[in-house]
């Protein structure tokens, strides 16, 4: 398309798509949200399924304190050890939320 934005009528064209443009990303914003809303009243939760229970992150972490390393732990469990550490963090979290 040639839009010349140096004259008044290209710079209103201009405008004029960029406030569409605009709205219409406000509109998939909104949708998301009321999308998202319904689901969770339906039940639904997003995000992946945690591969660890709250068990054995507790057994984990109990485990590394002990004295091993977390390196071994999280292999035994086949997961990282940044996957523990992150778990037991929200663990904590959503406890003093409680």
């Amino acid at each position: 398309m040639d839009l010349d934005t140096r004259t008044a009528t290209g710079r209103l064209i201009f405008a004029i798509i960029a406030a569409m443009a605009q709205w219409e990303r406000e509109l998939i914003v909104e949708r998301t949200i009321n999308g998202l809303a319904a689901a969770r009243a339906r039940g639904k939760t997003g995000g992946r399924k945690a591969v660890l229970s709250d068990s054995q992150v507790a057994e984990a972490m109990t485990r590394i304190q002990a004295g091993e390393k977390s390196g071994e732990v999280a292999a035994d469990y086949g997961v990282t050890r940044q996957a523990i550490y992150r778990r037991a963090k929200n663990m904590r979290k959503d406890s003093t939320n409680d």
